[in-house]
């Protein structure tokens, strides 16, 4: 199972994250003090260390550390780890501030955030290069060429790290799909295009294939069905192209489902106890938050009717969980008769978008007000983004399955809205429904707390529109 590697691995890159931490912590003290570290000293600085370090951890979950996709050698990723240490280390400097833990490790964090920084790169350049290594790749076949395989087959091969190569495409000779002329990977390497059953076994089992991934329905034929029935004995998964691609891409592909799917994958009646517990959790956070911003929002009421004409408040229809309509409130970030033409999407870089208005935005700050609405049950914390009544009528005439995104009430952030940019047009709205059926799909309360650990990221980094 391609989920379980994948936990493997991120569960050996975490314990390394580990070692590494408490290895630096030795290090920094062995190398203070320059004596070996008695049981006394370690004592003293294992506990309050260990809160810091739990700290950081939760930093790198933050910024997708421990997700596969960015365990690449390159120049984004460094970057990203060099942040993510400065990041480190203004949190260590804090906690120590404020807390009264005993002592007062000036020298010895400073100490601890160089070495810890020096091996913990080192760490993960010789994992990255580990886990793209050849010899730890399984190589994969996918039966049926098709644009939806061609581009799972480009996303596999541009990520090595996740430890899947694509190593051909099987078509039958009535397959009139032709096969693309330019590499389906960044590295230029062509991936071989196979005809003909008859050569099916043999290819299997001369490249020793160890992923069979069947992405289209014509090639079921008999012939294919028989060699891939002689294969039972040997160690090979065989996936049904929608499934592989759910659990590799973080989403579901609507070219190839139906509606068959949704009978087989949406279970409602499953879910009932976790509605209720995420129900009582946004009542219980949206009220908590509510209490801690009263004093906030005359400032900002106040500021935005100062540097703009116009409400400080806006409000809007939108359709939540089952079609049913309500009236979103926010901070007003655009100006007065911004659709005096009729609706449309905001855009990035809105020109409609006042100078206080932009900054509401990227902080997030604008949505507060919709706190009301999670307490008045119309919204959750997490889910798809909460959609206009006119864009989805829109919206259901050119993307299959759209209106399924109402089978759960909209959110303030979602896994669609971590996972993709903000989308401002029908091709977004299409790529953001394949990640808001995963989220459907697969919801859980793990799965949300996910979720709202990685919108942190995008509130500080001012990632939103």
């Amino acid at each position: 199972m391609i989920s379980v590697a994948s936990k493997i691995k991120r569960l050996v890159l975490f314990i390394g994250d580990i070692i590494i931490l408490y290895f630096s912590l030795w290090l920094t003290l062995f190398l203070r003090f320059q004596k070996a570290v008695d049981n006394e000293t370690w004592a003293k600085h294992w506990l309050p260390f260990s809160l810091v370090f739990l700290l950081w951890i939760v930093i790198f979950f933050i910024n997708k550390l421990y997700d596969l996709e960015t365990a690449r050698n390159n120049f984004r990723f460094y970057a990203l780890m060099i942040k993510n240490i400065i990041w480190c280390a203004m949190i260590g400097f804090a906690f120590f501030y404020i807390t009264t833990t005993g002592i007062t490790p000036k020298t010895i964090l400073v100490l601890d955030i160089i070495i810890f920084g020096t091996l913990i790169i080192a760490w993960r350049r010789f994992f990255n290069t580990i886990i793209v290594n050849k010899k730890f790749l399984e190589k994969a076949l996918i039966i049926g060429l098709s644009e939806e395989s061609l581009n799972l087959a480009r996303e596999i091969n541009n990520k090595p790290q996740m430890g899947i190569k694509v190593a051909a495409i099987f078509k039958s000779k009535d397959n009139s799909t032709p096969p693309p002329d330019t590499p389906l990977s960044d590295n230029g390497e062509k991936l071989e295009f196979l005809e003909g059953e008859e050569k099916l076994e043999k290819f299997i089992n001369d490249n020793k294939i160890r992923i069979i991934i069947i992405a289209n329905s014509q090639e079921y034929r008999p012939e294919v069905i028989s060699q891939l029935y002689k294969l039972l004995s040997q160690k090979i998964t065989i996936w049904d192209f929608s499934k592989f691609a759910e659990q590799f891409t973080g989403k579901i592909l609507i070219n190839t489902i139906g509606q068959l799917w949704f009978l087989e994958n949406i279970k409602e009646a499953n879910k009932r106890i976790y509605e209720t517990q995420k129900r009582v959790a946004d009542f219980v956070l949206s009220l908590i938050m509510l209490f801690i911003s009263i004093p906030f929002l005359p400032i900002i009421y106040f500021t935005i009717r100062a540097t703009s004409e116009g409400p400080g408040f806006f409000m809007q229809q939108r359709t939540g969980k089952n079609g049913k309509k309500f009236m979103a409130v926010k901070f007003r970030t655009m100006v007065v008769e911004a659709e005096k033409n009729g609706p449309q999407w905001a855009q990035k870089n809105d020109p409609r978008v006042t100078r206080i208005g932009r900054f509401l935005r990227k902080s997030r700050i604008d949505e507060i007000p919709q706190l009301v609405n999670i307490l008045r049950g119309e919204m959750s914390f997490i889910g798809p983004r909460p959609e206009r009544p006119e864009f989805i009528e829109k919206l259901k005439e050119v993307i299959p399955f759209y209106e399924t995104r109402l089978l759960v009430k909209p959110g303030l952030t979602g896994w669609a809205q971590i996972n993709f940019p903000y989308g401002a047009s029908e091709k977004d709205a299409w790529e953001k429904l394949q990640y808001d059926l995963y989220y459907i799909k697969n919801r859980s309360l793990v799965l949300d707390i996910s979720i709202i650990l990685k919108t942190v990221k995008t509130v500080l980094t001012g990632g939103g529109q």
